[in-house]
Order: structure tokens, then sequence, then C-alpha cells
């Protein structure tokens, strides 16, 4: 977490691990985490960074409860997870990403029903060009933007209202190959 995302989801320092992905089924998606919360405590434990979460989790026993304190939609909220095991190369936590056009400084285009198909998601627009804020951002051609600020992007028209009435920052949910990451844009 950046000065920038936090500024985005209106938390009050830089603080937390933001979830950019819920696996489906998963004991968090089970308990109600949702993409786009920010983890700042693990049974009372504050979570300063991403990094401090997965190990964090692991030393939690597959099987008992850990109470997640969340930050969503501009306050704190406590979820009880039942702790699953974790299996392979699944991610906890992850940040990063990219942008759209005119204000942000993207050029994009809706998916087509195939590109949506390859991708994996519902919606999305692909960009084709990212300069001014998007470029700084790392925003890149080929990137998915999935949703600004937490709310779905699905025409490029929303994504230009939506940025319309952004403020300084704003935090983008990219997919990039098979990683969602969040991006945070300083729109000056």
């Amino acid at each position: 977490m950046n000065q920038g995302l936090a500024q985005s989801f209106g938390l009050p320092k830089p603080e937390g691990a933001l979830v950019a992905s819920v696996s489906k089924d998963s004991p968090a998606a089970k308990a109600g985490i949702k993409t786009g919360d920010v983890i700042l405590a693990l049974n009372g434990k504050p979570v300063d960074n991403s990094s401090q979460l997965p190990p964090m989790v692991a030393n939690v026993k597959p099987g008992a409860q850990a109470t997640f304190q969340v930050w969503r939609d501009g306050k704190k909220k406590d979820i009880a997870v039942t702790v699953g095991e974790l299996k392979g190369d699944q991610i906890v936590a992850s940040a990063g990403g990219k942008a759209e056009s005119g204000k942000l400084g993207l050029a994009v285009r809706p998916l087509t029903p195939e590109e949506r198909k390859q991708a994996g998601v519902e919606h999305g627009l692909l960009v084709e060009d990212a300069t001014g804020p998007a470029a700084q951002a790392g925003i890149q051609e080929g990137d998915v933007i999935l949703s600004l600020n937490g709310t779905p992007v699905r025409s490029v028209a929303q994504l230009r209202a939506l940025a319309a009435k952004s403020k300084k920052n704003v935090a983008l949910l990219v997919k990039r190959n098979d990683t969602k990451i969040f991006v945070p844009l300083d729109l000056g």
C-alpha cells in the first residue's frame, strides 16, 4: 500500500495489505472478503504491508478461525475466516497496475466476447495505448482495466465518467496476463 492507493481508498495513512483478488470458493471468499478490501489486522496484530500477511496467515492452523480487520467503503470491519490449507502457488495479496482514456491518459476499447473468454473476465476494457498518468503508473498496451476505485468498468463512457468524478488519485484494478493488480494513478 502506497500513499496514492491509501488516498484512493480513503485510508488515513498507507497501511495494510490490499486484496487484489479472492479465489472463488476459498475460505476468504466464503467469509465475505472482497477484492478492494484492505486487510489492516489479523487476530488483532497490525498488518503494515502486504509482505507481512502471508506468514501471519501461515501461522494460523488450518481449520482455526481468524479475525481479519478490513477497510471497506471508508470504514473498518471485522470478518471471521475459517483458515484453509494453502495449496500450490496461491497468492494471498499483491499490488501494481494500469489505466484508461482522456484524464487518465489511456486509449481503451471494450473487449470482444472472445477476448473476455480468453481473459476469463465478464467485463473490462483493453488498453491500446497509455500516456501521461497511466504510462507513469506502468500501465501497458494489452492490460485489461476491470475497475476504477472499486467500481467495475463495463464501457469506455463509464470509465470516462468515473475518471471525471475522481479527485487527485484513483486506483485501477488491472488484469495483466493471469494476474490482477491494483495500480494507483496520480491525476495531479
